[in-house]
Formats: structure tokens, C-alpha cells, sequence
């Protein structure tokens, strides 16, 4: 199996996955465009920077992402609303109040989301939105597994406090 080979497994593998994390953190597509393919760019010229004893491929391009949607972050750039992923097919007119209800609950799901401070937005993305393990997302992040746990339930308790302060309006 050649080296380009391998890439292209592993880049089918996890760009997608890479992908959705840095959208749930940044809010924005075309972040989320650039930190997958700067992820991928880091792993072609840097292999070295990979330590299997350290850890799984997908740990490693997770930090890697992590880095660099802090650094967008950072940088100031404008949020972009997110895209809705659900495919809308109403099929009867009944339907269409619950579609509708449905979409409005996720994007009030994702705007909270988005309004978390960084370190409990990261944990809730890991563990709840790709359904990491605490250990996982805790060599992610390079934190103890307590920290991802704690860090989880107070990310939590502030979405539903955002949630409902968003329902009482």
C-alpha cells in the first residue's frame, strides 16, 4: 500500500468527522473548510509530529483541528450562521409544524452551543456531538479525565440555562 494510498484512507476516514467538529466550534462553514484542510496539510508535511505511543490518528487530527479553530477563533473572524443538515421532505401538511418545530429546536441547540465559553464547548462537541469517550476527549483536549467530566456537566448546565432563557422570551 503506497503512502498516498494511506492518506486518502485515512483523510475518507476522519475529514468528515474533522469537518463537523470544527463547524459545531466555530459556527461557520468555511472555518470549518479551512481547518479540515489545513489538518490534513499538517499531516502530509509534518508525519513526524504523529506518535502512535501517544495515542490513535483520529486523537491526533482532532487536536490538530482543535488548534486550529482556536486560532480562527481567535482571529477574530465573523461567525456565519450554521447550515441546517437535516433534509427537509415534507410529506404531509401535518408534517410540516413538526419539521419546522424540529429545525428551530437544533438551531437554538447550535446557537447555544456556539455561545459556550471554548473549553466547555470542546467537551460538549467531543462527548456529546461525536460521542467520544471521556478518555478520548480527554487526550484531545490534554486533560485529566476528570477535567473532561467536569467540564461536560457544567457545559451542559449552561445550555440549558441558555435554553431556557431563549423559551421564556
Amino acid at each position: 500500500m503506497t503512502d498516498a494510498h494511506r492518506f486518502t484512507t485515512l483523510y475518507r476516514q476522519h475529514s468528515l468527522k474533522i469537518f463537523r467538529f470544527a463547524l459545531h466550534m466555530s459556527g461557520s462553514t468555511t472555518i470549518a473548510e479551512e481547518v479540515t484542510q489545513e489538518t490534513f496539510l499538517t499531516l502530509i508535511h509534518q508525519p513526524e509530529r504523529f506518535d502512535p505511543a501517544r495515542g490513535e490518528i483520529g486523537a491526533f487530527l482532532f487536536g490538530v483541528a482543535r488548534n486550529y479553530v482556536r486560532k480562527h477563533l481567535e482571529r477574530g473572524r465573523k461567525f456565519e450562521s450554521m447550515e441546517d443538515d437535516t433534509d427537509l421532505r415534507f410529506t404531509t401538511n401535518e408534517d410540516i409544524l413538526g419539521d419546522l418545530t424540529h429545525r428551530e429546536n437544533l438551531q437554538a441547540l447550535k446557537d447555544a452551543i456556539l455561545l459556550l465559553p471554548p473549553k466547555y464547548r470542546e467537551a460538549v462537541v467531543f462527548c456529546d456531538l461525536h460521542e467520544m469517550s471521556y478518555d478520548a476527549a480527554a487526550a484531545v483536549m490534554d486533560c485529566a479525565v476528570g477535567t473532561v467530566r467536569s467540564r461536560l456537566h457544567r457545559g451542559r448546565s449552561l445550555l440549558v440555562v441558555k435554553l431556557q432563557s431563549r423559551c421564556a422570551v
